[in-house]
């Protein structure tokens, strides 16, 4: 393995640790425990769950792998704070949004070469990259998994 690979082989696994131990809190709960807010008048734990589904879906065009699976979480997610949309899904539709944006992105991120990482995602532009080539796709996966690891902490803390 090459130096190369070995820094990209690390930040893909940092991403893995951070999806299964948000799997394991987040699959694990309720719809009731799903209600449960971060602190009085915060977050609930439904929306965070649904929040890291639609930020890791825009990831799919973001880092040039294709069109988003579920655009249709924006509004809910993306775009309004909590409970603007009422809640439209349970814990098991959720559970089966969780696995297959995160399976698409783990199946591309294993095609990727140490040298496609370090390719410009797409919203940056040719001249801006040609400025700063640090706004690659490793960049965007090292933001991702730190926004995974912020809301793990959130969700850790959540009263019971």
């Amino acid at each position: 393995m090459t130096p190369e690979q070995s820094v990209v082989a690390t930040v893909v696994h940092a991403w893995k640790q951070n999806l299964e131990r948000a799997d394991r809190i987040f699959s694990t709960l309720s719809e009731r425990d799903l209600q449960r807010e971060v602190g009085p008048g915060k977050n609930r734990l439904v929306y965070l769950w649904g929040h890291l589904i639609a930020v890791h879906d825009a990831m799919l065009p973001l880092l040039g792998l294709g069109e988003r699976l579920h655009p249709e979480l924006d509004d809910a997610f993306l775009k309004n704070p909590d409970r603007v949309v009422a809640d439209s899904l349970s814990a098991a539709d959720l559970k089966r949004l969780w696995n297959e944006v995160n399976q698409r992105l783990l199946e591309a991120f294993g095609a990727f070469t140490a040298a496609e990482w370090t390719e410009k995602h797409t919203v940056v532009s040719a001249e801006d990259f040609a400025v700063n080539p640090l706004r690659n796709r490793l960049s965007i996966l090292l933001s991702r998994t730190s926004h995974v690891s912020y809301h793990l902490g959130q969700a850790t803390l959540a009263p019971r």
